[in-house]
Parts: structure tokens; C-alpha cells; sequence
């Protein structure tokens, strides 16, 4: 399992840095990774976030991938869009894609459209249609509401489980 997580770094990072250089000034940079529960040298309870890569991941754990944005250009960014897949092998936990100032849409036919969790639609297998659930995200859409000032950084993040 930890190879099969260490390609989910991978895909994300190839996938969001051809968005990068298509849009010029603003550099995504992406990372995978699993919280490790320890305790403190006073015996406390201590959570850090572990590479996924680097760590045994198996079936129900949880990966926090998140996309850490910066502006590099000269101007403010305006219209910034990040996607990011939902890997085929895991199931988005419902309620954690997070992005401050981001408009977040989802969509369960791989980015051809997009909405509200609570608008988006699929149709079952006898062809009525239903409100999409967890299980059928396949791409998550954060729009950044205000512009990207120049040297702003940002990001967004979404928590999915391994099925």
C-alpha cells in the first residue's frame, strides 16, 4: 500500500503542475499525507502529518492531500481554479475540502461537470437520478473568490480514505 500512495503524490503533483505552467505566475506545489498519532516526552498526546510516502498506509486510513498555491507574477492572479482528483481508490470523507476564500464544487463524471455537494447529480444504475454521494466524487474544484495578490500564498485540502 505505501507504493500505491506514493503514486498518488505523484499523479497529484503531475497533474497540478501542468495547471501551473499553463497559468503562468501562480506555482501549486502538492502534498500527501497521513496524521501519526505519539506522545509528547510528558506523555501527551502529540499528532503530526507524516509524507504518505513515507509511512505504511492501508486500507481505512485517511490521506490529507492538499495543494499549497503561491503567486510568483508581478500582479494579482485573478480567476484561480484548482482541481484535484479524487483517486480511484479511495472515498472522499464527506465535509473536509477546505479552501479559504474558495468557492468548492464537486464533480462524479471526472471534472466534465461540476457543483455543490448538495446540488450535484448522478443517475443510478436504473437511470433515475439522485443527489451524488461521497462515493461518487471523482474531482474536487476550489475557485478562488478574490485575487492572488503577488508573494500570496494559500491553499486548499480535501481528506479521503483508502477503500
Amino acid at each position: 500500500m505505501k507504493k500505491l500512495v506514493a503514486g498518488i503524490g505523484t499523479a497529484l503533483l503531475l497533474s497540478t503542475a501542468a495547471w501551473a505552467q499553463q497559468q503562468g505566475t501562480v506555482d501549486l506545489k502538492s502534498t500527501a499525507e497521513v496524521e501519526v498519532v505519539g506522545q509528547t516526552a510528558q506523555g501527551e498526546k502529540k499528532i503530526t502529518r507524516v509524507e504518505a510516502s513515507k509511512t505504511n498506509v492501508a486500507p481505512g486510513d485517511t490521506v490529507i492531500f492538499t495543494v499549497h498555491y503561491i503567486n510568483r507574477g508581478n500582479k494579482p492572479a485573478e480567476n484561480v481554479v484548482i482541481k484535484n482528483p479524487v483517486p480511484e481508490h479511495m472515498l472522499y470523507v464527506t465535509g473536509t475540502a477546505e479552501g479559504k476564500d474558495s468557492k468548492i464544487e464537486f464533480s462524479a463524471d471526472h471534472g466534465k461537470i461540476f457543483g455543490p455537494a448538495d446540488k450535484l447529480k448522478v443517475k443510478d444504475a436504473d437511470g433515475r437520478e439522485r443527489i451524488a454521494g461521497p462515493a461518487d466524487y471523482t474531482t474536487i474544484r476550489w475557485t478562488v473568490q478574490k485575487p492572488v495578490a503577488k508573494g500570496e500564498k494559500g491553499s486548499v485540502s480535501f481528506r479521503a480514505k483508502v477503500k
